[in-house]
């Protein structure tokens, strides 16, 4: 058990140096170049995956109230 927690916490903290990554790739991307609609391409993409989660929590929670109420 202790050391399932070990390999999660190592995988958690993994995560913000991939993210930092990828957003130092991103701005490379925009600032290399005078190409508007890749910025416009790259901003909706973020867009797109801001509001997946926000919109599945939601779902959850609707159902999660639907459940309390019957």
């Amino acid at each position: 058990m202790r050391k399932r927690y070990l390999i999660f916490v190592f995988i958690v903290l993994l995560v913000p140096i991939t993210s930092e990554a990828q957003c130092a790739m991103c701005r490379a991307v925009l600032e290399s170049g005078g190409n508007n609609s890749t910025a416009e391409g790259i901003n909706n993409g973020i867009v797109y995956l801001m509001a997946i989660p926000y919109i599945l929590v939601a779902g959850l929670f609707y159902f999660v109230y639907k459940k309390m109420r019957h």
